[in-house]
C-alpha cells in the first residue's frame, strides 16, 4: 500500500509517502512553521511525490492529521487531503495529533502509560493516556493542567506531545516521576502514514477533532459534516 501522509495541524508543515510492501519511507519532508502552512503545503507535498517517484494515481490512500491543534492549520491540511483524493479517487483518513505522538510509544509494547498533551493556552491542555499496549485509559479531552496531572494514578508515565514539558515541570514531587519526556512540537510524519495505512477509512474520516469550539464558527452545514471521529492509539 502506498499512502501519502500529511500534517499541518501544529507547528510543522509535513508530508511523506509510505509503501508498506516494503516498509519504506519513500520520501519525507517537514518545515516547522507557526503560520503560512496554506502557501507551503501544496508545493511540499508535490516535491515529496516527485521525490518518491510515483504519480498521485499510484497512491492507494491518503492520511492527515484532524487535530487538536491550529484550527487553520489542520483547516489547510484536510482542505488539501480531501481535494487530492477527490481528484486522485482515493480514500482520505484522518488521525488525531494525539493518536500520532503516541504511536512511536505503543510500538514499542511498554509497560508504561503514554500521556499526549498538547498546549491549549491559559493553563489546559488537550490530552489522551493511553497504556502501552494502545489500550485507551483517558479519552482525548481539554483539561486544565492539574486535570492532566491526575493520570499519575496509571504509573509512571512517558509524556509526550508539545505541552510535555509543561506537565513535567507541574509533575507532584511525590509522585512517581515521568520515565521519559519527549515535547516535539510536532507528530513525527511517518507514523502518520503507517496510522493511516492501518486506520478503518470507515471509523477514521478525514474530520476536524476539536476539542474546543473555533473562534470563527462554521456554517450549520459545516458543522453537520464535522462531526469528531472515533479515534485509537493503537496502529493496529
Amino acid at each position: 500500500m502506498l499512502v501519502l501522509a500529511i500534517d499541518t495541524a501544529l507547528e510543522a508543515c509535513a508530508a511523506a509517502v509510505l509503501d508498506t510492501e516494503t516498509t519504506a519511507l519513500l520520501a519525507s519532508e517537514s518545515q516547522a512553521m507557526a503560520r503560512g502552512h496554506a502557501e507551503a503545503l501544496m508545493p511540499l507535498v508535490e516535491r515529496v511525490i516527485i521525490a518518491a517517484e510515483i504519480g498521485f494515481a499510484a497512491l492507494d490512500r491518503i492520511a492527515v492529521t484532524t487535530g487538536p491543534g491550529s484550527f487553520t492549520g489542520l483547516r489547510v491540511g484536510l482542505a488539501a487531503a480531501r481535494g487530492l483524493g477527490l481528484a486522485a479517487d482515493k480514500p482520505v483518513v484522518g488521525l488525531t495529533t494525539l493518536s500520532a505522538f503516541a504511536a512511536p510509544f505503543v510500538a514499542e509494547a511498554g509497560a508504561h502509560p503514554i500521556i499526549s498533551a498538547i498546549d491549549a493556552r491559559h493553563d489546559q491542555v488537550y490530552c489522551q493516556v493511553v497504556g502501552g499496549n494502545g489500550n485507551m485509559l483517558r479519552r482525548p479531552q481539554l483539561v486544565p493542567i492539574a486535570t492532566a496531572i491526575e493520570a499519575t494514578e496509571f504509573g509512571a508515565p512517558i509524556l509526550v506531545g508539545n505541552a510535555a514539558h509543561i506537565l513535567a515541570r507541574a509533575w507532584p514531587q511525590d509522585a512517581a516521576a515521568p520515565v521519559s519526556i519527549s515535547p516535539a512540537t510536532a507528530p513525527d510524519i511517518a507514523w502518520v502514514a503507517w496510522l493511516g495505512a492501518a486506520a478503518d477509512p470507515v471509523k477514521a474520516p478525514a474530520r476536524p477533532f476539536y476539542l474546543r469550539a473555533p473562534d470563527a464558527k462554521p456554517q450549520p452545514s459545516a458543522i453537520a459534516r464535522d462531526t469528531p471521529p472515533s479515534d485509537t492509539a493503537s496502529a493496529t
